[in-house]
């Protein structure tokens, strides 16, 4: 009686989802990835918590008062900002390459 009906998004095929399915982090590592070793670079964490916070942006649309899921929102643009920051300083073409093809704002 007391529980809240199920949201449905076309994006994601089932209910909308707060985190990203472990074959959709497997697309991201296969198409960010520097070579077949890599699983952590800053270019692969970037997709990876960007793709995080694209799904975490269309929970809290239909969720406004999940202040707890806002603070974790807060938290992974802050990591994903150390990140670009981080890339920025070490491989300025990478960086500019990264975000147009993520479509960050700088």
């Amino acid at each position: 009686m007391g529980r809240d009906p199920v949201y449905w998004d076309t994006r994601f095929g089932r209910g909308a989802s707060m985190s990203i399915t472990r074959e959709r982090k497997t697309e991201l590592i296969e198409e960010f990835r520097r070579d077949e070793a890599d699983t952590g670079s800053a270019e692969l964490q970037i997709a990876v918590l960007t793709e995080r916070i694209k799904n975490l942006t269309v929970h809290l649309k239909m969720h406004e008062k999940d202040h707890g899921s806002r603070r974790g929102l807060l938290a992974l643009v802050s990591r994903r900002r150390r990140h670009l920051d981080y890339l920025d300083r070490t491989d300025h073409p990478k960086y500019r390459s990264l975000i147009e093809q993520l479509g960050i704002r700088k």
